[in-house]
């Protein structure tokens, strides 16, 4: 009897995993459809009419590009630079020092002859003390703001700088992120191009800078990264945002911006108290919560997702920063779940509780989970000799095969849209690195997402961690 119910319990897990699995090709098959009809539809769209005249009008809608800076004073002066020349009239450049240690507000008085100024805030608005705001007293750069304050992370400081402005859109941004120059006509264009719904947030593609040629804080040259970690994030991070937020930006579930480029609604992003301060995963949060409030007021909107190639950025290429920066991404994840749990298969938020949330927590969530329990549970069953080597096998190589594939497929339909790598060279390096990555490079962020857990779940004190830059390759 105790056999004959230990077998049915095998084949009950047997069916377990082959129900999860086949549950997981059928979304990816659609993810990759949708993403597709989307890309193809976006370029459509956008592929008549010219907006640059009238973004460029002093009647164009205004923003605001927030730029939180701690310890940035080898490049700030740069990176202010390359903000400061982008293709738009009526915006400002907030640069945000959160209490930087280093020369960083120094370097920026001397380089942009700052002078402190006195600019109206909400009282009641909560962030670290603010110590100064600076202008420019040359014309040339009257579009650059600096706010000096006491360091409160970098949550605070988008938070300051939101409650400070006066425009009626925010960019959220990296300091030491390149925007290309045509950057927020794209931005200010996707605000503006549904007609029947509020916008209250466009986000969009991440692209690798690291290797590529910038001279003066423009990209000259895309070139493919010479480390391999760094290879296998470019690759990481077509799939996701290529394929994977296209497709749930063309279902409207689209639930996570990117921090390193996240335009909002500045009042709506206000309503709802800006960015969390008491998570790691901030980026994600206030989309949940904006989102959350628009179903509540029962007002249609939308969140808008550009993938034009307009903002390129340096990943890790050192193990442990990278394993710091996944751990931190893990943990953040968790914290937004459990935060915005009502919303879990709650049909009042629609595709949002009944699709998207379920997809972050069973994929984005759980499934590492599985993977890093269910290797021990293999070495067990063999080594108890219960392994089904049959099944085992099969589903091994359905997993490896579908996972290579989808890989060629992002790949290929990033030459086909927007073709950045045209070497054939290149094309191959990352094609082998979509064959090796799942026993490589997936490993480590499975690994870094358990120990994320372990950290949130075990109440194990953790903070952002350090992402120590090398900077962008220097003009050969």
């Amino acid at each position: 009897m105790d056999s004959e119910f230990f077998h049915i319990a095998l084949d009950y897990i047997n069916i377990v995993f082959f129900t999860f699995t086949v549950v997981l090709f059928l979304m990816f098959c659609a993810m990759g459809y949708f993403s597709t009809r989307n890309s193809i539809h976006y370029r459509n769209k956008n592929s008549f009419g010219d907006m640059s005249k009238l973004m460029a009008s002093p009647m164009a809608p205004s923003m605001t590009i927030i730029a939180p800076a701690y310890n940035e004073g080898l490049t700030i002066v740069e990176n202010i630079r390359s903000l400061l020349s982008l293709k738009y009239v009526n915006y400002e450049v907030m640069v945000v020092n959160d209490g930087s240690k280093d020369d960083t507000l120094e370097k920026m008085i001397e380089a942009y002859d700052l002078e402190k100024v006195s600019r109206p805030m909400d009282p009641n608005w909560r962030s670290k003390p603010i110590r100064g705001i600076y202008k420019s007293s040359q014309k040339a750069f009257s579009k650059l703001t600096v706010v000096d304050k006491e360091n409160g992370g970098k949550s605070d400081a988008l938070n300051t700088g939101m409650a400070l402005s006066t425009n009626q859109y925010v960019g959220c941004i990296d300091v030491d992120c390149l925007l290309l120059p045509d950057a927020l006509l794209h931005v200010v264009k996707s605000f503006y191009q549904h007609s029947h719904k509020k916008v209250i947030a466009v986000g969009g593609v991440i692209r690798v800078a690291n290797s590529c040629k910038i001279q003066g804080g423009e990209l000259e040259e895309i070139r493919l990264p010479k480390n391999w970690l760094a290879r296998f994030q470019l690759l990481e991070y077509t799939r996701s945002f290529i394929l994977g937020r296209m497709a749930w930006g063309r279902i409207d579930s689209l639930l996570i911006i990117s921090g390193a480029f996240g335009f909002f609604d500045r009042e709506v992003a206000l309503a709802v108290g800006g960015y969390d301060t008491n998570t790691v995963g901030e980026d994600m949060e206030i989309i949940f919560k904006m989102r959350r409030y628009m179903h509540d007021k029962k007002e249609p909107y939308t969140v808008a997702y550009i993938p034009d190639p307009l903002c390129w950025t340096e990943v890790p290429e050192d193990a442990k920063i990278l394993v710091n920066q996944r751990d931190r991404w893990a943990r953040g994840n968790l914290e937004t779940l459990f935060k915005h749990k009502e919303m879990f298969l709650n049909p009042k938020y629609g595709r949002l509780g009944m699709l998207s949330y379920p997809y972050w927590f069973f994929y984005e969530w759980l499934a590492p989970l599985l993977e890093f329990f269910g290797f021990f549970t293999l070495v067990l069953f063999y080594f108890l000799g219960i392994l089904n080597w049959d099944f085992f096998l099969a589903i091994t190589v359905a997993v490896y095969t579908f996972s290579v594939m989808f890989s060629f497929y992002a790949i290929l339909w990033d030459v086909f849209s927007y073709n950045q790598y045209r070497r054939t060279k290149d094309l191959l390096l990352l094609m082998f690195c979509a064959i090796i990555e799942p026993v490589t490079f997936h490993p480590i962020v499975v690994w870094s997402a358990v120990r994320g857990n372990y950290k949130k779940l075990f109440k194990i004190k953790s903070g952002w961690g350090t992402q120590v830059r090398k900077g962008f390759a220097k003009p050969a």
